[in-house]
């Protein structure tokens, strides 16, 4: 018998029983898997955008199916429709949510936040804000470079090249949070859409005094507090110098939004104001 013949059937042995060590192996330490993790990742959009909270699709079907309670978990892209799948083949209760959507909470345009300094380096949020303030004197609005653009995996998000501020597409935002996580002066929020997709939200985070606050944007929050004290239903409150919607609370009766004197509250898709009737004209004297 030659040494080539020798070295192959002692290899084919070698292999045989390195297969079969190999097998006993995995079926000592196999994982089980509940079959309805799979189920209930097929029903999920698949996007793995991590706006749930957990890593990707598997990670949400995973923890789905070993919570004892789903009521506090979702899926942003899915929305309720996804939501109630997942709750029928696991076959527990899922709270309705409202749908949120993305909004950004900075009114510092062009024309309302003047430019002092001109930034020289990579075009980047996060780069420029960890070296200084920002070219203008509100070291708290938007730096302008579309990290929050980058983020967005679905198209929701550009910039608006008149205002210098990213624009959300409310038909295309799934609620994700990843340009909130990309901000790094935290000015988008996730709220709700709102009936009819009518929200009212103040589009300013400067905390500093009113007059300080002013100078650096024209159309900043000055914390007068105006507009909490209009609300009857208590949704307004004013901390750090800054006004704030809790959108819990808001019946949308928009009388804020006239009492603002810098018009940093926001309303998107109300029917125009009615106008104020003349008031009569006084009667002539004889």
């Amino acid at each position: 018998m030659n040494v080539v013949l020798i070295t192959v059937i002692v290899l084919a042995l070698l292999g045989g029983v390195a297969s079969i060590i190999l097998y006993f192996v995995a079926q000592k330490f196999k994982v089980f898997e509940d079959p309805k993790i799979g189920e209930v990742e097929a029903v999920l959009p698949g996007a793995n955008c991590g706006g749930c909270g957990f890593p990707g699709c598997h990670g949400l079907a995973e923890a789905l199916s070993k919570a004892d309670d789903i009521s506090g978990m979702g899926c942003p892209v899915g929305g309720a429709e996804v939501m109630s799948k997942v709750a029928a083949i696991l076959g527990k209760e899922v709270a309705a949510s409202a749908p949120k959507v993305a909004v950004v909470r900075c009114n510092g345009t062009c024309a309302n936040r003047p430019r002092l300094l001109n930034y020289d380096g990579a075009r980047s949020c996060a780069i420029q804000s960890a070296h200084f303030a920002g070219e203008t004197g509100c070291s708290f609005g938007c730096l302008g470079c579309g990290d929050c653009v980058s983020a967005c995996t679905f198209g929701a998000l550009g910039m608006d090249p008149e205002t210098g501020l990213p624009v959300v597409d409310g038909d295309k935002c799934v609620a994700c949070g990843a340009c909130v996580k990309a901000c790094p002066k935290g000015i988008i929020e996730l709220r709700n859409k709102g009936p009819k997709d009518r929200r009212i939200w103040v589009s300013c985070v400067n905390k500093d005094k009113g007059a300080v606050a002013r100078k650096a944007c024209s159309a900043a929050c000055i914390g007068c507090g105006k507009c909490a004290k209009e609300c009857a239903f208590g949704a307004i409150t004013v901390e750090n110098n800054v006004a704030y919607i809790d959108f819990t609370k808001c019946k949308m009766c928009r009388k804020c939004v006239a009492a603002c004197p810098t018009h940093a509250i926001h309303e998107l898709n109300f029917p125009p104001r009615k106008a104020e009737p003349a008031e009569a004209a006084p009667e002539a004297r004889n």
